[in-house]
Order: structure tokens, then sequence, then C-alpha cells
């Protein structure tokens, strides 16, 4: 198989790595969803970043900001050359979203593996280090000042629910953290799973609660057999903020439940102000 060293997206923006192709085929899905990819600098990593080609209507003060899953971090064994996501879910999510929002990328996803300072660890057991969450913190940052917002809202899916909650509370311009099907017991779900716990990750069952002032909303599948309910609730989260959909599993049926939940963040945001 061949393997691309470099992949030009839409902005100019360079991906760069060993075999680019996961990296490419999601970019192909961004665009064919109506997202340009650009680059922000974080903190000694730069981050991908997906947001609409057009302008949004209810701008506002608040500005969404998507974070994915884990992707791939092992193939066969061994770390993935590149971990980004194989299922665009958190794009169709996205995709639905009325509000100003876009997907920022982790250090080292999205084809920027061989990038300086990347190593495997990144994404395998420092995947939610504290200088993976430097950097997104540093990145959202200038996200901000790029787009002159007030007000982060954190949306996180799976392993990037884990990264919502850290990142919560290091920026103060915080409204609000919806994770979905996230691992928030770190320690708990590697457990489970019979893994190794991840030793040079953070967690937020391990940190102090989030201040009330803050808007939260944790999701679990009843079905979800990778993150059952009890790895969510035991993250150090409010149990009033829980909500389980029975039916519902690790992947289905989120998009449909979307609106509904983008709906109560509107709701639920605009009366802390």
């Amino acid at each position: 198989m061949r393997c691309c060293s470099v992949l030009a997206l839409s902005l100019g923006l360079t991906l760069l790595g060993g075999c680019a192709r996961p990296a490419e085929r999601f970019a192909d899905r961004a665009s064919a969803l109506g997202f340009d990819a650009s680059r922000v600098e974080g903190e000694g990593f730069a981050h991908v970043v997906f947001r609409p080609a057009g302008p949004r209507p209810n701008g506002g003060r608040v500005l969404h900001i998507y974070l994915d899953g884990d992707g791939t971090p092992w193939e066969h064994g061994r770390p993935a050359a590149d971990p980004t996501p194989r299922d665009p879910l958190m794009l169709r999510l996205m995709s639905i979203d009325r509000a100003h929002g876009l997907y920022l990328g982790r250090p080292c996803y999205h084809g920027l593996a061989t990038a300086p300072r990347c190593t495997p660890a990144l994404w395998t057991d420092a995947r939610y280090s504290e200088v993976v969450v430097v950097s997104l913190a540093a990145a959202a940052r200038r996200l901000l000042s790029l787009t002159g917002h007030a007000e982060i809202v954190w949306l996180g899916y799976s392993g990037g629910g884990v990264l919502a909650m850290l990142l919560a509370e290091r920026l103060p311009e915080t409204a609000g953290v919806v994770t979905v099907a996230a691992n928030l017991d770190v320690d708990g779900w590697a457990e489970m799973h019979g893994h190794a716990r991840l030793a040079r990750s953070l967690s937020s069952a391990r940190r102090p609660p989030l201040p009330p002032r803050i808007y939260q909303r944790h999701y679990a599948g009843g079905q979800d057999q990778i993150v059952p309910p009890g790895i969510v609730a035991d993250g150090g989260i409010p149990p009033a903020s829980l909500r389980v959909i029975a039916d519902y599993n690790h992947v289905c049926c989120w998009v449909e439940l979307w609106p509904r939940v983008l709906y109560d963040v509107e709701q639920g945001t605009g009366s802390r102000r």
C-alpha cells in the first residue's frame, strides 16, 4: 500500500504523516458536509480545525467546540500510525448545530502523527495527559480570539468527553459541558476492560467538581458495552446531570437525539447568564 507523506487540504492545510489515509478520508467527509479545514497552533503542537464554510445564524456570545473520541490508538497490538477517528460521528452532530461551532482536533491527529514532538504515547496511555490538555486549551484560546466569542460550550464524545471536562476547569470562558458516552472514570474504564491504566493521563474522577455556574449534561447509552453508564456516573459529575438513554449504545443513535441536546444547551446556558 502506498502511503501519503503530504496531504493538502483547503485553506492551505498540510497534513503530515506516514500513511495519512484515515486523515484523508476524514477530511473528505468533512468537506462533503460543508466544512473547511484549517490549522491552529496550541502549546507546542498544531491542531486541525474543521468549521462550516459559510456564515452561521444565531452567532451570539457562545462558541460550540466539538471534541472527538480517541479514534484508533492501537492497531494489531501496536500504536496506530494515524489515530484519526474512522467514524465521522462528531462531524454529523456538528452539521446539525445551527450555533457557531467548530471541531478541534487533538495533537498528532488528522495526519499530524509525525509532526515534531508527536509520539505514540500521545494517543495511547498519555491521550488525556497534561501536555495534551494544555495544548488544546491554548488552541481554544486562540480560536476565541479569532472568532470574537466570549464563551465556550464543550461537546465531547467518548474520550473527547474526558478532555471536555478537563478543559472546562481551565478556561473561565466555559459556559457548559456536554459529554456523550464518555469514559469519565478513566481508571475504572481501563479496569473494566482489563487494560493497563492510562498512567500518564488525567481523569475528571480525580479532579475537583466543576463550578455550579457551568451547565453540565452527560449522556450515556443504556446498551453501551464500551462505556456503560456507571463509568460516566463515577466521573466526578453531579448526579442530576446524567441522562441515560435506555436503547442507545456507544454509537447509536446520538444523531437522532442531537437536536434535543442542543435545545437543552441553549436553554441551560442562557439561564445562567
